[in-house]
């Protein structure tokens, strides 16, 4: 029921009431859409808001509830076009985690919420869920306090790593401490070994990942396998076969003929070279520094007769990646097989490059699987933007690298491949 209006100034308030209710109403009524709301990892979405006044003011925002329960989330400013339409894809960032036009800002900046423990990393345990992201507007520039206040709309996105089809097999076969993700169809695919860094453990998300673009993958725990963990002893250099290799913040100083057990003693001898930074955060970059000149004490890649794909970040402050790839790089050219190398270097990209729009951590805390094992807060390096942008790049031509390498002339039996990052 509306008050009877009896004068000019009574009209004017009148008309000003009609038009708040009106952009009221319009707000309310705000339309979200992410397309496709379920995809893979690394798949771009778009993110459309519509039916907006022209000039509003809005602010986009992403939380995801990770499997140890901790929160992430990131946002980012907008202003409707002439149309009342934000389009995340093309309208630029005007604050928030990031700015400018960034298609999946809304991912790779995802950061922990406030008040959060320091040290935190976002790495998925349980590929066979998804990520959820929920992805949600609010009515002006907002900085924080999201979850005190109540959204104009939300929309619930899943992001994947299995692909529908792709098969996860654990591997329980003698010593092994594996899980194989085959591609879906009858195959045959071309295999892919996949190891990780110094952290030990089975980490599954990569060759999931690789999987459902068609590469039978393996994800191998050979640092810390149920056989170690039963027996105390490091697996030896059985425990491996490789043909051709992708090397990700990699290095190749280590014994030439030792089991693992010699490369992680080496690390121990050379533990004094470590130190902190002003944040009494762990910088381990020097340990294998200065590159040594003995043969003997490095992989001598001159004998390679497979391609080889390095993959660094120049802000790489956990491994000497950069020299160990010059090095390299120099070793090949000496023995004419440098045509078989190809380095990806990226600027303000630090040790731990992922899939794309995987959320950057420049530190977070890390167990060495030394004996005794060290519990430190790890320097990994790079800036949120650069090393976004080159994981993303990394990625799409690693695939073209393995494409190119492996499913020429395929056939019955693995051809395998190595990836190695912490």
């Amino acid at each position: 029921m509306f008050a009877h209006v009896k004068g000019p100034q009574d009209t004017k308030k009148f008309q000003l009431w009609k038009e708040q209710f009106r952009m009221d109403r319009k707000q309310l009524c705000v339309k979200l859409s992410v397309q496709p709301s379920r995809g893979l990892m690394d798949e771009k979405f778009t993110v459309l808001v519509q039916n907006i006044l022209p000039g509003f003011q809005l602010t986009v925002h992403a939380l995801h509830q990770c499997e140890d329960g901790h929160s992430w989330e990131a946002f980012a400013h907008y202003s409707a076009n002439t149309t009342g339409t934000v389009d995340v894809s093309q309208d630029p960032s005007l604050g928030g985690t990031y700015s400018g036009v960034e298609p999946m800002g809304l991912l790779w900046s995802l950061r922990p919420v406030s008040g959060s423990i320091p040290g935190l990393r976002l790495r998925k345990v349980n590929v066979q869920t998804p990520m959820v992201v929920t992805i949600s507007v609010y009515q002006g520039h907002q900085m924080g306090g999201f979850l005190d206040q109540v959204p104009l709309t939300s929309v619930v996105v899943e992001r994947w790593y299995m692909a529908p089809g792709v098969r996860r097999v654990p591997i329980t076969e003698g010593s092994l401490t594996a899980t194989l993700f085959l591609p879906s169809g009858p195959g045959p695919f071309p295999g892919l070994l996949d190891l990780w860094g110094g952290g030990g453990k089975l980490v599954e998300y990569r060759a999931a990942l690789l999987a459902s673009h068609g590469i039978a993958s393996m994800a191998l725990d050979y640092l810390t396998p149920q056989i170690t963990l039963e027996t105390g002893k490091i697996v030896d250099n059985d425990y491996f076969e490789l043909r051709c290799v992708v090397s990700i913040s990699g290095f190749h100083v280590q014994p030439i003929d030792g089991p693992v057990e010699q490369i992680v003693a080496l690390f121990n001898k050379n533990i004094k070279k470590t130190y902190l930074d002003k944040d009494n955060q762990m910088i381990l970059r020097d340990l294998l520094l200065p590159i040594p000149t003995d043969p003997s004490l490095k992989v001598d890649v001159g004998r390679l007769q497979c391609p080889l794909l390095l993959v660094v970040g120049e802000d790489d402050q956990n491994c000497a990646a950069v020299e160990s790839a010059i090095d390299m790089k120099e070793m090949m050219e000496r023995a004419g097989n440098s045509h078989l190398l190809t380095v990806l270097s990226y600027k303000n990209t630090g040790h731990l490059i992922e899939p794309p729009f995987t959320p950057f951590a420049r530190a977070s805390t890390f167990k060495t699987v030394t004996c005794p094992p060290m519990k430190m807060m790890a320097l990994w390096g790079g800036d949120v933007v650069g090393h976004s942008r080159a994981q993303e790049d990394a990625w799409r031509k690693t695939l073209d690298f393995l494409r190119e390498n492996l499913y020429d002339n395929i056939r019955p039996g693995a051809l395998f491949s190595n990836q190695d990052n912490n």
